[in-house]
């Protein structure tokens, strides 16, 4: 913001006596994460890509300033996987010097892909990208409303690019004799799969290359009316590629009692935070109805995807059902 800020001298004043305990923060686990239920959110860039992130969370307006990283460095273990320098203190942390009263802001109108869950995007002064993305990464899943305060956050993502963004290509079919509903694909950037290097006993991954992919359901009829996380699962390692059926369910450890139904609805969408500062990327489709065998575009359909599936999994054995 270039107006004056009432606080900036008392702001001043209280760094200048916690110095010491000020340092630049390093981006979360999932690095493009700024903060939760952010309003008011503004984005500028300046000449020396670097971005000011300005929002207001709990009454209290923040700033924080972010640099250093753009785009992804494809799966290794000898590199690390870019991420943002953050300054939640607005440039004092890392320069001593407040920023955001004075932050020479470059950014041109945003011109660049059209991505889901867009709050600001900013093209900067070397052609590069910025852009803000807020959504409910943290929802419980199996349909179920959040119980809990941290499964309703609103996050915000920020992310640094220039060039192709990555590829979330997913397909719909059936599976298995009873012909559920079945979802596969694969998650690539520049042709290259996107994957981690370990995960938890649960899915999440253990490294900043593993990524998953959050699979949201619109009016499932044993859910409810509208968009219900269904579930959320990995981009499996080397080939980058998942699979996930709509099978009825016991409930998750620590969750509500009661079975799940098989969550298959109307419509059906997918989200996946971008592999290192790239923007999170999207896909959404409708429904494909029930298998017919009697059908020849549905038999044929899904021999199809039978057999893209299995290009796609290679020689993950996790993923090669029909």
């Amino acid at each position: 913001m270039r107006r004056a800020d009432t606080g900036v001298v008392r702001l001043r004043r209280l760094l200048i006596t916690v110095a010491a305990a000020l340092v630049v923060a390093p981006a979360s686990h999932a690095s493009t994460i700024i903060d939760r239920n952010a309003t008011d959110v503004t984005l500028q860039v300046n000449d020396h890509a670097q971005a000011l992130v300005e929002y207001t969370v709990s009454g209290k307006r923040r700033h924080v300033l972010a640099w250093g990283a753009m785009n992804a460095v494809a799966p290794t273990k000898t590199r690390n996987q870019g991420r943002f320098k953050l300054d939640y203190s607005g440039g004092w942390g890392a320069f001593r010097k407040l920023l955001y009263g004075s932050f020479d802001d470059y950014c041109e109108d945003y011109d660049g892909p059209q991505l889901a869950w867009f709050v600001a995007g900013c093209k900067a002064p070397d052609g590069s990208y910025w852009a803000l993305q807020a959504w409910q990464r943290m929802l419980p899943n199996l349909g179920l409303d959040p119980w809990l305060p941290q499964q309703s956050v609103w996050e915000l993502h920020l992310s640094h690019w220039k060039g192709p963004l990555p590829v979330l290509d997913m397909h719909l079919d059936w599976v298995n004799t009873r012909k559920l509903r079945h979802v596969f694909g694969q998650l690539t950037y520049l042709g290259r799969p996107v994957h981690g290097f370990g995960s938890s006993t649960t899915g999440n991954p253990t490294d900043r290359y593993g990524r998953n992919v959050y699979l949201d359901v619109l009016n499932a009829p044993g859910y409810g009316a509208g968009w219900r996380r269904e579930n959320s699962f990995l981009a499996h390692n080397p080939g980058g590629n998942f699979c996930y059926g709509f099978y009825p369910h016991k409930p998750y450890a620590g969750y509500p009692s009661g079975d799940r139904p098989s969550g298959n609805g109307e419509r059906y969408r997918a989200t996946v935070i971008g592999p290192g500062v790239l923007p999170d990327v999207s896909w959404e489709s409708a429904d494909i109805g029930e298998y017919d065998k009697s059908d020849p575009a549905k038999v044929a359909y899904e021999q199809q995807m039978n057999a893209l599936g299995d290009q796609l999994a290679a020689g993950d054995r996790l993923c090669r059902q029909h």
